[in-house]
């Protein structure tokens, strides 16, 4: 019993921040009358505004909110682009956030380059040699085969989780040193930044959450290779 209390505990507190963070977005997705425009209005705005030179907005997929640097796209999910909530401004101005620090060839925006395409590049190999087991198992016919997919698995899932880590402040700094202040500039009125503040903390934290539930799915190979 004590050790099926702890596993709970712990898959609690790796899942939890996930939940956290979509509950946050989701509790502060309330459409506001008195909003003066949706997200994608107030990104192109400060993308105006700041002088974001060949920056573009588009309507991305559900739950799919990001900056491409390499595309120069700040994406907004559905709800996000045509949403007129605290969440949808607050979402905008992170991702926007991004798109300055680039723009700005920030030194803070080395780390996505430095660490998101190395581990990109490890979660490929990684993820191909995976696919590849049942078809290695069946011609190599040795139980070695598991060890060596257990040592690609974890490998994989550290990469990950790292390269969430890595970035953490990157995140912090679009959405803290960015979004934060820009909002506080007369885009939102007082009463609402205290929901913004929390909208951006999920926002920064996103990756957090990523980086755990990749922690969970090693565990969960450990456990099974063990």
């Amino acid at each position: 019993m004590p050790y099926v209390l702890i596993t709970l505990a712990l898959v609690a507190l790796i899942i939890g921040p996930q939940l956290w963070v979509r509950f946050v977005l989701w509790r502060h997705s309330t459409e506001l009358g008195d909003m003066p425009g949706s997200g994608a209005e107030l990104a192109k705005h400060l993308i105006e505004r700041y002088e974001l030179e060949g920056v573009k907005v588009i309507e991305a997929g559900k739950d799919q909110n990001y900056y491409s640097p390499s595309e120069k796209i700040v994406a907004l999910s559905p709800d996000v682009y045509h949403g007129k909530s605290v969440t949808a401004v607050a979402v905008a101005a992170h991702e926007v956030g991004h798109a300055m620090q680039f723009c700005r060839e920030e030194p803070i925006s080395k780390l996505r380059d430095k660490y998101l395409g190395r581990a990109g590049q490890i979660q490929k190999i990684g993820a191909t040699i995976l696919i590849a087991a049942p078809i290695l198992t069946l011609l190599i016919k040795s139980p070695v085969i598991f060890l060596w997919i257990g040592v690609v698995a974890v490998i994989t899932m550290l990469a990950s989780a790292l390269m969430y880590v890595a970035i953490l402040p990157e995140e912090y700094d679009a959405s803290f040193n960015k979004a934060l202040p820009i909002l506080r500039e007369g885009y939102l009125p007082e009463h609402l930044w205290g929901k913004a503040h929390s909208v951006l903390k999920a926002c920064a934290l996103t990756y957090v959450a990523g980086a755990l539930l990749d922690v969970l799915r090693l565990w969960r190979w450990i456990r099974f290779f063990r």
